[in-house]
């Protein structure tokens, strides 16, 4: 999996102050996107095992206290990041008390395949649906465009 960017603190990409991973890598490529440079699946730079490390130590920064991780791109969800995407996920459950996970995808959540399922199942918040600028609406809170659905799946952390 390749990363377009990566911000250590952000309190624009969900509530409070969090970690946000852009991930590479987009099928959808919806028209008025405003982050086309991530659709390429080798847009940016590898998402190597030091940078799941930073993300790790950075969610565990008592410095800077972070609710959580954002995972956005791109697609988190592209079935070539599935897997990274999966242990990433995986590792902040076993290694990040208390933080909550959100994770924007141009997939469906009642279509994603039993591997993207894997993922969904581990996170807090998925906001699901492709861009639709004939439903932009810039009110909207965590999503851009009227289709889009936000999913609460865990609201307990």
């Amino acid at each position: 999996m390749n990363y377009h960017n990566y911000y250590p603190v952000d309190i624009v990409n969900g509530p409070g102050t969090r970690v946000t991973l852009f991930v590479s890598g987009c099928v959808h490529q919806c028209k008025g996107c405003y982050n086309q440079s991530t659709w390429r699946l080798d847009a940016g730079h590898p998402f190597t095992q030091e940078m799941e490390d930073q993300v790790i130590n950075d969610l565990n920064d008592t410095r800077i206290k972070r609710r959580g991780l954002s995972l956005s791109g791109g697609d988190p969800l592209h079935p070539k990041n599935v897997a990274a995407v999966l242990k990433l996920v995986q590792r902040v459950r076993r290694e990040c008390s208390g933080k909550d996970i959100w994770l924007w995808t141009g997939y469906l959540f009642s279509e994603l395949t039993v591997e993207q399922q894997q993922i969904a199942n581990l996170i807090d918040v998925m906001v699901d649906g492709k861009y639709d600028q004939t439903q932009r609406n810039p009110s909207l809170v965590w999503k851009g465009s009227e289709n889009q659905v936000i999913h609460y799946f865990k609201i307990d952390n």
